[in-house]
């Protein structure tokens, strides 16, 4: 792997991984019915598998989001994210990281969080292993650790999903889990 070997470092220690949703799960486009109490947001598929793949590696998955939305909401629960590890409506996400961190008794180097805005910097800056996706804002991009190849919204979660699995050693054997 010609990936940098700091790097590397950081991503083996990860043991959960929270990820914004707008401009990270999805492209960043907002769409709402004409009555405004109802939103639509597209997910990839690929983002979804790469949960499920960190999970059965025993890292958790976690979303925080400073917006409340039922679509994401559902996505996740569809996807079997902890109710806990869904905190959505977060205006200061450094309070919902804090109280997520000590739920699940982990230190900030066991920690990585995906984005792709400002909003974003306060946790980005905290945890142990930063991701920003391909098209996040500049300012975003020069403080994380490591970017995506792939847009939000177009699998650049499920990148970083094996991006952790390969630095630990377990995506091989969890992709021939599906082999069986």
């Amino acid at each position: 792997m010609a990936e940098n070997k700091i790097l590397i470092e950081k991503a083996a220690r990860i043991r959960l991984l929270i990820s914004d949703v707008d401009g990270v799960m999805t492209d960043g486009s907002l769409w709402f019915t004409a009555d405004l109490h109802s939103e639509c947001k597209p997910f990839h598929c690929h983002d979804g598998v790469g949960f499920k793949m960190l999970e059965q590696a025993g890292i958790h998955v976690a979303v925080l989001s400073s917006r409340n939305s039922s679509a994401a909401i559902k996505r996740m629960v569809e996807l079997n994210v902890p109710k806990a590890h869904i905190l959505m409506g977060q205006k200061d996400k450094r309070v919902a990281y804090q109280k997520l961190k000590d739920y699940l008794h982990m230190t900030d180097e066991e920690i990585a969080y995906i984005g792709d805005d400002l909003p974003d910097l306060p946790i980005m800056k905290q945890v142990g292993f930063s991701i920003a996706v391909a098209n996040a804002v500049p300012f975003v991009s020069q403080v994380a650790d490591w970017q995506t190849k792939r847009l939000g919204g177009q699998g650049a979660v499920r990148e970083a999903c094996e991006f952790l699995l390969r630095a630990q050693n377990k995506l091989d054997s969890i992709q021939n889990i599906y082999l069986l």
